[in-house]
């Protein structure tokens, strides 16, 4: 294992320890709303403490980018973590037992290492560039399925953007109707592992941050898949609107969708 790899797995079994013991006691939670249909809890910040204590006693230079606590700057910014100490919050606080621990390193500005951890089930999806991606040290790999004819889609609604939701909803309509079925879980992060692992056959959604996506998108791409933004270009880290499969899926998908891109998704 890539020691870099190694120092993201040991972060994200040390988040996931707090997050898993704090669910055991769940009414001891405390909680925080941040606006736009977004929480916080006493739980995400100790579970970002951990991890983020983890990586600087390993590379204290490094830069960390983290959903709660923002950007960390370090002395060797060729280096960046990007975070979600918990990916799929409100699954968290509704007793929901579906979320993430979520960790990428990019070096020079590409996705090098990559760790979602589910804490519930103990799952841990990582990815090593150039080096395929693995499922509790087991190959994966996406479904290539070549048509959207019997697929099973992942999807988010725009909870956040709920000004895009009549065009989101003729997306989600036109894809349904052509689908075996469609799944929305609450975590975009375990999403794209489980494109990777081929759970499901692909995932598109609206409005998402980097550290929602940047581990679950080296997954995708190591276990065969391809991720992009809503018209099958390379913007989706700067839109957060994103589309996740095999190369022939992720074609019909965009191809479905295209005609309801409104003027600010493309």
């Amino acid at each position: 294992m890539h020691p870099m790899l190694n120092i993201a797995v040991r972060a994200a079994r040390s988040a996931g320890t707090v997050i898993s013991r704090a669910f055991e006691q769940h009414d001891k939670i405390e909680i925080e709303s941040k606006g736009d249909n977004a929480f916080v809890t006493s739980v995400d910040l100790k579970a970002e403490q951990a991890i983020i204590d983890t990586i600087k006693k390993s590379y204290p230079k490094h830069t960390i980018i983290s959903e709660e606590c923002g950007e960390l700057k370090g002395e060797d910014d060729d280096y960046q973590w990007i975070i979600d100490p918990l990916d799929g919050t409100t699954n968290f606080i509704k007793g929901i037992p579906h979320f993430s621990v979520s960790i990428a390193l990019k070096v020079k500005g590409k996705l090098d290492q990559a760790v979602i951890y589910d804490p519930i089930r103990g799952e841990l999806f990582s990815a090593s560039r150039g080096k395929g991606a693995q499922l509790n040290n087991q190959r994966i790999r996406t479904k290539q399925h070549k048509e959207l004819a019997g697929t099973i889609l992942a999807a988010g609604f725009p909870q956040k953007q709920k000004n895009q939701l009549d065009a989101y909803m003729n997306m989600f309509k036109d894809l349904f109707s052509q689908t075996a079925d469609m799944r929305r879980t609450g975590s975009a992060a375990l999403d794209l592992a489980y494109v990777a692992a081929g759970r499901v056959d692909g995932y598109f959604e609206l409005g998402l941050k980097p550290w929602n996506t940047a581990a679950g998108e080296l997954l995708v791409i190591e276990a065969g898949g391809l991720v992009t933004d809503l018209s099958g270009g390379h913007e989706h880290n700067v839109s957060g609107n994103i589309v996740a499969a095999s190369g022939r899926l992720l074609k019909e998908i965009v191809k479905t969708i295209r005609p309801h891109l409104t003027a600010t998704m493309k």
